[in-house]
């Protein structure tokens, strides 16, 4: 009996031995995703940012938190407009201090010139109806980042600008150079001044039938720059002629273009 007792007993032994053995990593387990749950809990700014980017365009994208509330935001998406928005989002994140946006535009390749071509047909057109005649907003293009300058009449003219810019495939990065004009009735006054003056004068007419091929004018404290493309040097010298004999008008700066006239400004 006492044999039997012994077999019995050892075989029990190890069952409980190896039980303990088989609870001791769900134990560890448990503990780390306590401590897992316990750390999120401790970082709201990263549970705020998750809500903020829980859109199918950020699905790429990836956001830490350094303990000083700085938001670093990495991975890619399709379009400049998504990273912008991505920042714009975490900016508003409660606990947030602070962006890097690390973000890289991935998307469709597109070549330089054909971003240089397109773009600058959309911005020809932008703001028709909206005074357009007095935006001056060029572009360049190197590597995908297009570099927007120029003048803008109101920030809403320039904020059309980039946006338009932002949204279109290919873009990788946007570079704002515009500067808005400054906020003046008597600018307002000198602009529709030397608008009659320029398209009333029956040889310079036809730059007012194309919306997005007019002469254009920027005005700032009373001093004039006329930008966009004209058919021939006199039409050039001719709208020059007209705006600075407009009241008021202190300097004609004129950076009129003539068509089928290669400058060494634009080999460059």
């Amino acid at each position: 009996m006492t044999i039997t007792k012994r077999q019995t007993a050892t075989p029990l032994l190890f069952a409980a031995l190896a039980g303990l053995l088989l609870s001791l990593p769900q134990v560890g387990l448990a503990a780390r995703s306590s401590g897992a749950s316990a750390q999120q809990d401790s970082n709201p700014a990263a549970r705020e940012i998750e809500s903020k980017l829980n859109k199918s365009y950020f699905k790429n994208v990836k956001a830490s938190v350094d303990p000083n509330g700085i938001a670093t935001l990495t991975g890619t998406v399709d379009l400049y407009e998504y990273k912008i928005d991505a920042d714009k989002r975490v900016h508003k994140a409660k606990g947030v201090s602070g962006v890097r946006n690390m973000i890289e535009v991935a998307g469709p390749s597109v070549s330089d010139k054909e971003l240089q071509d397109k773009l600058g047909e959309k911005l020809a057109y932008d703001r028709v109806g909206y005074g357009n005649a007095f935006n001056a907003i060029g572009l360049k293009v190197e590597n995908g980042v297009v570099t927007l300058g120029g003048h803008a009449r109101t920030p809403w003219d320039k904020d059309s600008a980039i946006g338009l810019v932002s949204t279109y495939p290919g873009v990788k990065d946007v570079v704002d150079e515009v500067e808005v004009d400054p906020v003046s009735m008597m600018d307002d006054q000198t602009r529709l001044q030397v608008a009659r003056a320029i398209y009333g004068y029956a040889a310079l007419q036809r730059y007012s039938m194309d919306p997005a091929k007019p002469i254009r004018i920027s005005v700032q404290n009373g001093n004039v720059e006329l930008y966009g493309t004209v058919d021939s040097e006199a039409d050039k010298n001719l709208a020059n002629i007209r705006a600075n004999g407009v009241p008021n008008v202190f300097s004609v700066k004129n950076y009129l273009q003539v068509a089928n006239k290669t400058t060494e400004a634009q080999k460059q």
